[in-house]
């Protein structure tokens, strides 16, 4: 048992033996990733460096860090084992199907079956597939609401995480409608109109609505009014789905200054209204003029 226990050890400092456990880790357990831009306001922030865990949802096919190539590159598959599924709510790391060497990080708003409406006031609703007795069950009254003579959840999530939050000075519906007047291809959802909803704009329709095809997610992010997406690209495959951020390992903002209340901290920590209120504070002073879609 000893010598067994030796030889793993000197296999373990050798230059193969650390390649393959560093490799073993990034491929399968936990990954690094930087948070770029800004749709995940204020749960994540730009500057969050962050490790992913990589078999919260299966396992995914692993690829080379930073050329992002396939370790089987004869295959075009992104999943090696199934395993979880997103839940409503999670906070979810994956290829983005526009380009999946690209890595995106936003919320699970709706699973499978679900629809997804947006209005013309710039609000979400959600119909969970399980039905209204599920809604009645599990939302608060004050969100619940009956359109098209069913029931749907308002803001379904902004309860539980209130790192969401809507941009006063920016309403992305308004960007939204030129994308689908001008350029067809750049919206992922049907226009209808709702009867119950007045007509905000000049058009006859007055929202947006999508159902959820099987193993397919919608992916929103917390900074909703400069997120780019479902809304625009549409949903993300279960195979894209790489997995959920596990902790922050480093966070530094626009001025290189280190955020070192954020390091160690989960994104659940970082919903805690000490850790909230001082995302909130940063993004305040720092987005005043700033009106993109990220």
């Amino acid at each position: 048992m000893k010598k067994s226990l030796h030889r793993a050890y000197k296999w373990s400092n050798s230059w193969t033996g650390t390649i393959i456990i560093v490799l073993f880790v990034i491929f399968f357990v936990a990954q690094a990733f930087r948070i770029p831009s800004g749709s995940m306001k204020d749960s994540l922030l730009i500057g969050d460096h962050l490790f992913a865990k990589k078999f919260a949802y299966g396992i995914s096919m692993p690829h080379i860090p930073f050329i992002e190539t396939s370790i089987m590159p004869w295959s075009d598959s992104l999943r090696l084992v199934d395993g979880d599924t997103p839940n409503r709510g999670d906070i979810v790391i994956f290829r983005y199907p526009g380009n999946v060497k690209q890595h995106f990080v936003k919320r699970c708003f709706a699973l499978p079956g679900d629809e997804v409406l947006y209005t013309d006031s710039n609000e979400l609703y959600l119909r969970p597939h399980e039905g209204d007795a599920y809604i009645k069950a599990h939302y608060p009254a004050e969100k619940i609401v009956t359109l098209l003579d069913r029931l749907w959840v308002k803001s379904p999530m902004s309860h539980e995480h209130p790192g969401i939050h809507n941009d006063d000075n920016h309403n992305i519906y308004e960007d939204y409608l030129q994308r689908y007047l001008y350029e067809h291809s750049a919206v992922d959802m049907m226009p209808l109109t709702i009867p119950s909803l007045s007509l905000k704009y000049n058009l006859p329709f007055n929202g947006f609505y999508k159902k959820i095809p099987e193993k397919s997610y919608y992916m929103i992010g917390d900074n909703r009014d400069h997120s780019n997406d479902s809304r625009f690209w549409g949903v993300v495959p279960y195979d894209n789905i790489e997995g959920t951020p596990w902790f922050i390992y480093f966070s530094i903002d626009e001025n290189w200054e280190i955020r070192w209340d954020r390091i160690g901290k989960t994104p659940t920590d970082l919903e805690e209204p000490i850790h909230l209120n001082k995302a909130i504070q940063e993004r305040k002073r720092t987005d005043r003029d700033y009106h993109g879609i990220t």
